[in-house]
């Protein structure tokens, strides 16, 4: 399963830290105050563990869906209460989401579902739907089948549907080895932008939005979706990665290489005045894996450092609000904090609780 949990700071009042929201095991949100390094809170859940967790456009509620029963859940900021929740599955019927996004106005989630009726002696499972969620009706008012082709292509993994809706919430953008522009209304693909050639000599074999990461939430402006890309060039086939920025309301598209690729990276940390960004780059696999953080001038889009960092079976980066220290976690119970300036060692966060793998959004 892709890993869709989100990791969300919000900042808390404090120059100097802020508060991290961690998804946890069986079934809560943890609340932990970067300046005392400690949880403070515990917002319990009432439809089962995390899978996924967003901020909304205001900062003032947290969307979560959860697995157990496939469940969605919103979290007032201010208060740290649940104030709306509801499953979709029924005792006959169960539901699996995968990926998706709210429309502006914060009433619609638009995913990606598969049924799963219970039979006398088996289980159907139905084919992979275009889904509307209304989340005051807590309802699915609006499926859609995917298209064959659509489902059947290499760039449609349900486990990842990268969604991104317009300013204006009529058009939804699916982001993979293509763009295709959806109708919010019925799906329906009115536009399709390919990424495997684009206007930059050598480069071929795009992937947008997917491999390496999450969305760069610090870096997004208003109406754009960046994300890393991978491609390779046509002749010896070397492969780079860089950032890609689509403006969602002209659909222009700006890509810009920053170097080699390893085999794998872990995170893309951005600090608030986005002049620097740091991931873990991962080399090799098994016995000969090694791991190193990456320091990024985003000014001139280059790399400004770069040290060992032990690897884990595991993890993912975090950052924290201030953008000052560096955090390792993930599918256990501890944070490890790294000075960013540095990119040492400083010490760990035990946080007696087993949080969920997640991917990052990090918020100034």
């Amino acid at each position: 399963m892709r890993k869709l949990l989100l990791f969300i700071s919000v900042c808390a009042g404090i120059a100097s830290a802020g508060t991290l929201y961690l998804p946890a095991y069986p079934a809560s949100v943890l609340v932990f105050d970067e300046g005392k390094g400690q949880i403070v809170d515990r917002i319990p859940l009432l439809t089962g563990t995390p899978m996924s967790i967003r901020l909304s456009p205001d900062k003032k509620l947290i969307y979560l869906t959860t697995i157990d029963h496939n469940g969605i859940e919103v979290i007032d900021v201010a208060t740290r209460k649940v104030i709306n929740h509801f499953a979709l599955n029924t005792p006959t019927k169960q539901f699996r989401m995968w990926g998706g996004a709210l429309d502006p106005s914060g009433k619609y989630f638009y995913t990606v579902t598969k049924e799963i009726d219970q039979q006398l002696n088996q289980f159907d499972v139905g084919k992979p739907m275009y889904t509307v969620i209304d989340l005051q009706q807590q309802k699915i008012v609006k499926t859609i089948e995917v298209p064959k082709d659509v489902a059947a292509a290499r760039d449609f993994d349900y486990a990842g549907a990268a969604f991104q809706i317009s300013p204006d919430g009529k058009f939804i953008y699916k982001f993979g080895e293509s763009i295709s522009v959806l109708q919010a209304s019925d799906f329906k693909e009115i536009d399709k932008i390919e990424l495997q050639r684009p206007e930059i000599p050598g480069m071929e074999n795009v992937r947008f939005g997917g491999g390496f990461g999450s969305d760069l939430d610090l870096l997004n402006e208003p109406g754009q979706h960046i994300a890393l890309f991978n491609s390779q060039d046509p002749v010896v086939h070397a492969k780079v990665f860089g950032l890609a920025r689509f403006d969602l309301s002209t659909r222009q598209m700006d890509f810009n290489p920053i170097g080699p690729s390893p085999t794998g990276m872990s995170g893309f940390e951005v600090t608030p005045d986005k002049k620097l960004a740091y991931t873990v780059a991962v080399t090799g696999i098994h016995g000969t894996k090694t791991c190193e953080f990456w320091a990024f001038d985003l000014t001139t889009d280059q790399i400004a450092k770069k040290a060992p960092v032990p690897c884990r079976t595991r993890f993912t980066l975090g950052i924290s609000t201030n953008g000052k220290k560096l955090y390792i976690y993930g599918a256990g119970f501890d944070i490890e904090v790294y000075d960013a300036a540095t990119l040492k060692y400083e010490k760990t966060y035990d946080l007696n609780t087993d949080v969920t793998y997640a991917g990052i959004v990090e918020l100034p």
